[in-house]
This record gives structure tokens, sequence and C-alpha cells, in this order.
């Protein structure tokens, strides 16, 4: 299952109470204060873990919550801080508050962590010569966990134009395949290498439809992962197999991209057409070619036709 959503609750430990005690040593005459400080209760840390690649496990599970500082006692011990929470997720994934327009973290590399609540302070013994003092709660909050796949390629175009086809023939990755749209409902990360020291890191964004920017076909769903990539291959279908303009998926697909984001119309797109091998195709792609004044890649995913020379371009464009 592929989650890139989630809304969760976090809660950071309470210090522990500082205690209030008093002793009498053998040659003292009064009783002194020895009561210790309260421990520090954990915090909840968010942490990018290369290792994760969905936010699954939020599916199952809302609330998380760090450990709470202990109770002091007498003869100045201190109590034992809280251990810390740490919630692992996807590279790629932004924390924001559910109730208010925060950001608080964009965790888009390796390792990279926020302390997204604090553990309470552990309360103060009597120790100084005043009243012991209880811990503080610790900090909560509730917070969405918002994936965007890193990749360095996006491919992008309406649905059944052939993205899963081709992540298929480069990758090692198996998406659904299938001659009917909307047949990838989910994006697909998969490695393409180019030679033994060359790569590309590709990602198969479910088919987009026009009004996608504003929600139909989930597309605002899929949109936000095409804004973490440097390059997109931008696919048509050539053989019009849907009875679709392929001058007109282009048009439509670019302008969805720009109503959801106007930086993604900068973004270097290779333009593949797909689908050569049909005897249709090489007739539509002349007359493409009159009305799209840019380098076209005529490809074919069924034949492997043009795919290498598309892979070499999409490695000099990165």
């Amino acid at each position: 299952m592929f989650i890139d959503h989630a809304a969760i609750n976090v809660k950071a430990g309470e210090g522990g109470d500082g205690c209030h005690s008093f002793s009498k040593g053998k040659f003292q005459r009064w009783k002194r204060p020895d009561g210790g400080d309260g421990g520090k209760g954990g915090d909840v840390i968010i942490i990018a873990d290369n290792n994760v690649q969905t936010l699954v496990d939020f599916y199952y599970r809302k609330h998380f919550k760090a450990e709470s500082g202990s109770n002091a006692s007498s003869n100045h011990k201190k109590g034992s801080d809280g251990k810390d929470c740490i919630i692992r997720v996807s590279i790629g994934t932004l924390v924001k508050d559910k109730h208010e327009d925060i950001t608080y973290c964009d965790l888009n590399k390796s390792g990279r962590s926020i302390v997204i609540v604090k553990g309470g302070e552990g309360g103060k013994g009597n120790s100084r010569h005043r009243d012991a003092t209880p811990g503080k709660d610790g900090e909560e909050k509730d917070i969405v966990l918002e994936l965007k796949l890193v990749a360095d390629v996006g491919i992008i175009g309406y649905p059944n134009v052939g993205k899963s086809s081709l992540i298929s023939r480069v990758s090692n990755a198996k998406p659904k395949v299938a001659s009917y749209s909307f047949t990838t409902k989910t994006p697909t990360l998969g490695v393409a290498r180019l030679g033994r020291e060359r790569s590309l890191v590709i990602c198969d964004i479910p088919g987009l439809i026009e009004g996608a920017h504003s929600g139909r076909g989930l597309g605002d769903e899929f949109l936000r992962h095409v804004e973490r990539t440097k390059v997109l291959i931008h696919m048509v279908d050539m053989a019009a197999v849907e009875g679709r303009s392929p001058a007109r998926d282009l048009e439509s697909i670019n302008n969805e991209l720009g109503l959801y984001n106007p930086s993604l119309l900068k973004r270097p797109q290779i333009l593949a057409a797909n689908k050569m091998d049909l005897p249709q195709a090489s007739e539509n792609l002349k007359d493409f070619k009159k009305k799209i004044r840019k380098k076209i890649y005529p490809i074919s995913c069924a034949t492997g036709e043009g795919i290498k020379e598309l892979l070499e371009a999409t490695y000099r464009k990165l």
C-alpha cells in the first residue's frame, strides 16, 4: 500500500516531579532539605530515513508519545530523563501543522531531523531551600506528514500513454500495466542504469487529466510529486489510441502544471512520442512536428525503439 499523506498526534513526555524531603546527619542539629530534581520528559523527533518508502505505518498508528521523566528522590537523587520517541519517515516528507498553515520542516535529505515537540522540564527539588515543584507538561501537536517523492526524472502525461510501460522497461520497477486508463493509481519509483556509473531515479506519475490542479482525478495528490523532480519526460500517445489530439494533450497537461505551480513550467522537459510501432503514429508525428517546434524523441515502449536515445538525452539535460 502506497500512502503519501497522514495526520498524526505527537506528545512529548512530562517532566518528573521534584522531591520534597529532609535528612539529618549524625552530627547535624537541624534537618537539611535534600530533595533531587525530576527528570526531563522525552522529545518527539522525526527523522528522514532512506529505508522508509511510504507513510503506510501512519495509516494504522496515529498517536506517538515520548517517555515521561522519572520523579526525583531524597539524598539529592535526580530522576532519570524520559526516552525520546523517534519517528522515521520517507525522504521528501513535509511536516506541517494540522490546524494552521505552518510548515515546520522539509525532510528532503537522509538523516535530516526535527524535534517536533519538546519534553517538559523536570521539577526542582527542595535542596535549594525552596519548595519542590512538579514537572512541566510536554508539548503536544496535531501534525500532517506529506510525502513528495524525490526523483531525478518525472514521467508525466495523460492516462494510458505508456508511462508505466516505460519505467518497467528501463528499470526493475514493476507497476501494473494494462490497456485502460488510470491503471496506475500511485507513483512508482525506479532506477534506470546507463552503463556502470550512470543512473537515473525515475518517478512514474499517475495519469493527469484536465482539472488535475484542482483535484480532479486526484491530480493535486499526484502533482506534488512532480515538484521534487529535476527533469520531466512528457509522454504523448502519438497513435492517438484514445481519440485525442497529441498536440492538445501536450498543451492541456502543461496548462495543468502551470495552474498547480507556475514554476513547474520552467522545469526542463523531454518530449517523448510513444506508440510509434502503431501504423497511424507516423502520420500523426508529421502533423505534430508542424505544430510543436521542439525536439521530439519518437519511441515505442512495446519494441524498445528510441528508448536509449531518450534516456541519454534526459541524462544530458540533468
